[in-house]
């Protein structure tokens, strides 16, 4: 593969995973690796990433992708013809010459077993227990490395072939285990002080985590050496923050969620008062308009029109709270809190089976780790049964708080119209929707997957409009469409 070859299948996966890569930034890119040394692989990133990352979320996809696309090179091919200077230079395939990891290439093979897991143990504490962060990731690389060539193979993938999973090699190191070895270890070399420990079982936890995303870059590379960067960039790398799918998201995913939905409320703010502002001008004032051109011989060079009255709308939220679509419904209960300036007055309530208002919990200004757990608290109280039943939610809604919906307010309805065959109430919600004067029904399952099992997403969407909203770019255009 060529040099241009491998940079526009670069930038086809970066589009793949969700980066708006234009025609310009392709350019940009070009311009800027005129001007870099390509013999410095950390330079390079640099210019790709210069040109072609907008937002701090994308960058963790970028890099992933990146090793795929311009891994280092390693091994003792590597070793033998390069100087020392060139461990980290960049190649047009990337591939590990000798076949064998850096960190364990001075020591020939090292074969999997007892002893050889306890020394790498030992040395991952004692690497990781020393120095700056900068020094422990630079370690902690070639130890993952050795790591997933020792304990991360899957024979069997394929005639002549070996597999390579971070999974196996992590399960086998088990680094959660090392936590205390190394807080003992970074605390001997540090100066007692208050708080300390705090501070060295942050450090621990950090440096270990580096250690892990490091295996799993080693599996990734060894991969796609033998099946090719872009089957795994299929198979393997997860999309940017704001398209990964709210069902799918993983615990650290929902942190990096959770710290990227006040940012997006702050971005549709603005954009939603630039356009107000915009749309300030009411319907033309026929009248003023022809008033105002006499003073221009009878031409209308200015238009006069009428203001336009303010209207903000009351925002009623239906939220299903049953096992994994809990998560999509606090993420929104969140976005809209953040948006609560833009509304008239809001109210929102949980379910599983039976409804419960928690407006209480989504007090302006409030902390929203600490929303986020009083939200999850009350969703004991959304369930009778355990049960998801919408039929019997949109009936006590109805009998309940059918107050709660009127002329000038909004109805909008989360869940993924997944009722466990149960009666589904049609007629309780063809009243609430028409006591609104709107109602859409936002739905995080991918629309294939629409009416499919328990799913009753057509016959509640002939009741109600039913919007896909899987991941947070979708989640924004709709409330931006919203307001």
């Amino acid at each position: 593969m060529s040099l241009l070859d491998r940079h526009l299948s670069f930038l086809e996966a970066l589009r793949g995973a969700g980066l708006p890569v234009s025609l310009a930034e392709d350019l940009d890119a070009v311009a800027a690796l005129t001007a870099v040394t390509w013999g410095d692989r950390a330079l390079v990133r640099e210019a790709y990433a210069a040109t072609l990352v907008k937002r701090r979320s994308q960058r963790a996809t970028f890099d992933t992708l990146f090793d795929l696309w311009f891994p280092p090179l390693v091994g003792e091919g590597h070793r033998a013809g390069s100087g020392p200077g060139d461990a980290e230079a960049t190649g047009a395939a990337g591939e590990d010459a000798g076949g064998e990891d850096a960190a364990g290439s001075g020591q020939g093979h090292v074969r999997d077993g007892a002893a050889a897991l306890e020394a790498l143990r030992d040395r991952v504490v004692e690497a990781l227990g020393a120095g700056s962060d900068e020094q422990a990731a630079a370690l902690a690389t070639g130890l993952a490395r050795e790591a997933v060539g020792t304990f991360g193979s899957l024979p069997g993938a394929g005639r002549g072939m070996t597999g390579w999973s971070a999974y196996a090699a992590l399960q086998r190191v088990a680094p959660e285990r090392l936590v205390e070895r190394l807080v003992a270890a970074l605390l001997s070399d540090a100066e007692p002080e208050p708080g300390g420990e705090e501070r060295a079982r942050r450090t621990a936890a950090r440096r270990l985590g580096t250690f892990t995303a490091a295996a799993e870059a080693e599996a990734r590379r060894r991969t796609a050496e033998a099946k090719g960067a872009a089957h795994v960039a299929r198979t393997t790398v997860r999309p940017t923050i704001d398209q990964l799918d709210f069902l799918s998201a993983r615990r650290a995913d929902l942190e990096e969620l959770r710290r990227e939905v006040h940012p997006l409320a702050r971005r549709l703010a603005t954009r939603l008062t630039q356009e107000h502002h915009a749309q300030r001008r009411g319907p033309l004032d026929f009248r003023r308009t022809v008033r105002a051109s006499l003073a221009t011989g009878g031409v209308p060079l200015e238009t006069r029109h009428r203001p336009r009255r303010p209207h903000r709308t009351d925002l009623v939220v239906l939220c299903d709270v049953s096992g994994s679509v809990a998560n999509f419904a606090q993420f929104t209960l969140l976005l809209v809190l953040a948006l609560r300036d833009q509304f008239q007055n809001l109210r929102a309530f949980t379910f599983i089976d039976h409804v419960h208002e928690v407006t209480h919990h989504l007090r302006p200004q409030a902390d929203p780790a600490e929303v986020m757990a009083d939200l999850a608290a009350s969703a004991s109280y959304a369930a009778l049964w355990g049960r998801t039943s919408y039929g019997r939610a949109f009936t006590r809604f109805a009998e309940e708080h059918a107050d709660a919906l009127g002329p000038r307010s909004s109805l909008l309805i989360l869940g993924d119209a997944r009722s466990n065959h149960g009666d589904l109430a049609l007629g309780a919600l063809r009243e609430m929707a028409g006591s609104a004067r709107h109602a859409w029904w936002l739905n995080p399952e991918h629309r294939r997957h629409w009416d499919t099992g328990d799913s009753a997403a057509s016959a509640y969407g002939e009741v109600v409009d039913m919007v896909e909203c899987r991941n947070l770019t979708q989640l924004s255009d709709f409330v931006h469409d919203l307001l």
